[in-house]
């Protein structure tokens, strides 16, 4: 079935098409979501190193002298206090203390930041942004199209992106940054990835993204797929915006509370978060894997017995792990480690345990 025009594509998209990816709809993109297959793409990340197209995730530059000042309204964290080509993990709140998006905040410079928003919540964090613009100096451009965006995660990523690039890899710290080339190619080189695998990710010119995927596909780098990312991120217990949290979840539900600095004069959600963080919560998200056969899905019931105590808001199989794994809202009183409920399998109940998470990590499972 041929693309509806109306959905947008990376400067990948021809070598995506050569290597016969299977091309789907995702979040106003055409994106490729599996090659040779999802579970044996999973497998390659876990033992070697893997290639993924993100760019279709947003690209916005904050520059000028009230860029910190603005950041510091509308992000979780502390960003005036986050020191140079730095990253730091994030979360955007509306007033109500909803979650509208997590993304990754980098600072390139004094005056200088770089925020990843998610593909499907791009527009509306450029409206939430545009709510707390007033009164400081500051520039935002979107430079999406302008640039690409490639992820390059696995044991072996970092030994093959050392050999395409004058910068000491070894010296680059989780969640730090460096401006660079890679393959010849002017690229920002961050250690930060979304498959609980060590790798890196890099920012590049939309024209140039072909030259980088190639020579690191050279080096033995296989093609992935977004199907393969979501498995990989469950595995390594990484929500997912849109499945496991939205507007409708606080951080304090999400368990997300430790990237969140409410205690802030000018942040925009920091009173209902220190009220929400004051008063508690009422339910919890919590990892979970199956006894018994199936794989629980997104929207399944999670059941205590006869009643419908939650849904699962995650659930695949674990190609890392062999087993089914999920997660889903549940009340506190379920989320202690070794709670145990049902999932409605489409009228079949089957037993699940509360487990921590992540369910994989490479020094947990070594």
């Amino acid at each position: 079935m041929a693309a509806p025009d109306s959905l947008r594509r990376t400067s990948l998209f021809d070598i995506h098409v050569s290597l016969g990816g299977r091309m789907v709809p995702f979040a106003g993109w055409e994106m490729p979501v599996q090659y040779e297959g999802i579970l044996a793409e999973a497998r390659a990340v876990r033992s070697g190193a893997g290639l993924f197209d993100v760019s279709h995730m947003g690209r916005l530059e904050i520059t000028g002298p009230g860029a910190a000042g603005f950041l510091e309204r509308v992000l979780s964290v502390d960003v005036p206090g986050l020191r140079q080509w730095r990253a730091r993990y994030n979360l955007i709140c509306d007033e109500g203390g909803g979650i509208i998006d997590d993304c990754i905040v980098y600072r390139l410079g004094d005056e200088r930041f770089l925020v990843i928003p998610n593909a499907a919540n791009t527009d509306a964090v450029l409206e939430w942004f545009s709510k707390w613009d007033s009164g400081l100096d500051f520039e935002l451009q979107n430079v999406t199209e302008a640039t690409a965006m490639i992820a390059h995660q696995g044991p072996q990523a970092s030994d093959m992106v050392a050999g395409l690039t004058p910068y000491d890899v070894t010296s680059l710290k989780m969640f730090a940054a460096a401006e660079t080339e890679v393959a010849g190619v002017k690229a920002l080189l961050a250690r930060t990835g979304y498959t609980g695998e060590d790798g890196v990710e890099l920012i590049v010119s939309a024209d140039a993204a072909p030259t980088v995927w190639r020579a690191l596909s050279e080096k033995g780098a296989v093609p992935c797929g977004l199907g393969s990312r979501d498995v990989l991120r469950l595995e390594a217990g990484l929500l997912l915006h849109g499945n496991d949290m939205d507007t409708s979840v606080n951080p304090y539900e999400a368990g997300l509370e430790k990237f969140v600095a409410p205690d802030r004069d000018r942040y925009a959600a920091g009173e209902s978060l220190r009220r929400i963080r004051d008063q508690g919560v009422g339910r919890k998200l919590v990892g979970f894997i199956l006894h018994g056969k199936g794989v629980p899905r997104h929207g399944y019931d999670i059941m205590d017995g006869p009643n419908r105590i939650g849904e699962v808001t995650s659930g695949s199989h674990s190609p890392t792990l062999d087993m089914s794994i999920g997660m889903g809202y549940v009340p506190t009183g379920y989320a202690a480690v070794g709670s145990r409920f049902q999932i409605d399998m489409r009228g079949r109940a089957v037993d699940a345990e509360v487990t921590t998470l992540p369910f994989y990590s490479r020094r947990k499972n070594a």
